[in-house]
């Protein structure tokens, strides 16, 4: 079976009062709408990955996440799609949540390990399929070259240039792609990675570990909101007024934390008159299911 998928990732204009007085053009690439569920970076950073394994003869693709993960859920899609088995490792205790439901629906067999086994991702694997010949490691997240190589194509589908370009970072690896297209493609474009986790500047070393070549970019580490999925009332409510002022939805785990950072940013003149900015929307809108009690 051919491994594709129509790439569908649109350029959209944002308008705001705040970017109108600062001068500033703000767009966003639509990334979520390549597909309802393996959306954003979570279609880049499996097709090339589906591509090995499939190259491989390998038809039981194996990977991990937490309970409300977004790259478990594309990985259960995508295996459906394209003809894999697939089995998540997840970590903690046994659950029943939405995005499970919606991962067992596409054929995912879960397991669920211990937080402290679960650290050793690799020992997990051979406990279960080391005599499996058609199984497929994939790391969490996806994180591997292949993902970073599919989400540099994201810079050749563009058809304006930006000055900055902006998209949020949990583990590095669609900063690194985004800064690989951008070498490739010679832009001059600065890329600004927001960590979604406390004390974000370790993720600089896994950007830079997925490098072509060394390259300069821009960590803003302050807009973690206390850490990985956690929120305050701020944002939330920035959140509620950023979909109900543009209809396009976003979560408070990744996107919501990257478009306060823009905002917030432009409200403290960080951006010359004149800048062009894009926000890449890497999806993970289905995270949305797992706070909804902070809304």
């Amino acid at each position: 079976m051919n491994i594709d998928l129509e790439i569908f990732s649109p350029v959209h204009q944002i308008k705001d009062k705040l970017f109108d007085e600062q001068d500033l053009k703000v767009f966003i690439k639509r990334d979520d709408l390549i597909h309802p569920i393996i959306s954003g970076n979570k279609w880049r950073k499996l097709k090339y990955l589906l591509k090995k394994a499939q190259a491989q003869n390998k038809t039981h693709l194996v990977t991990f996440g937490g309970a409300y993960s977004n790259h478990l859920l594309a990985t259960a899609a995508a295996a459906a799609k394209f003809g894999f088995k697939s089995t998540g490792i997840v970590r903690g205790e046994t659950i029943e949540n939405d995005t499970l439901f919606l991962c067992r629906l596409h054929g995912m067999n879960l397991i669920f390990a211990a937080r402290e086994s679960y650290r050793d991702k690799p020992a997990l694997f051979d406990k279960y399929f080391t005599n499996n010949d058609e199984a497929f490691f994939i790391a969490e997240g996806g994180t591997s070259p292949e993902a970073a190589k599919g989400c540099s194509e994201l810079i050749d589908e563009l058809t304006e240039t930006y000055d900055h370009i902006f998209c949020a970072c949990g583990t590095g690896t669609m900063a690194a792609g985004i800064i690989n297209g951008l070498q490739n493609n010679s832009s001059l474009a600065r890329l600004h990675a927001i960590p979604v986790l406390k004390n974000g500047g370790f993720i600089a070393d896994e950007i830079n570990k997925l490098l072509t070549s060394p390259a300069n970019y821009q960590l803003h580490t302050d807009y973690h909101f206390g850490g990985y999925g956690k929120v305050n009332a701020e944002l939330i409510a920035f959140i509620k007024r950023f979909i109900a002022t543009t209809g396009i939805l976003i979560d408070p785990v990744y996107t919501g934390k990257m478009f306060y950072a823009i905002y917030d940013l432009a409200a403290k003149k960080h951006f010359n008159p004149g800048s062009r900015i894009l926000a890449i929307h890497s999806g993970g809108i289905w995270g949305l299911l797992g706070m909804k009690d902070k809304f």
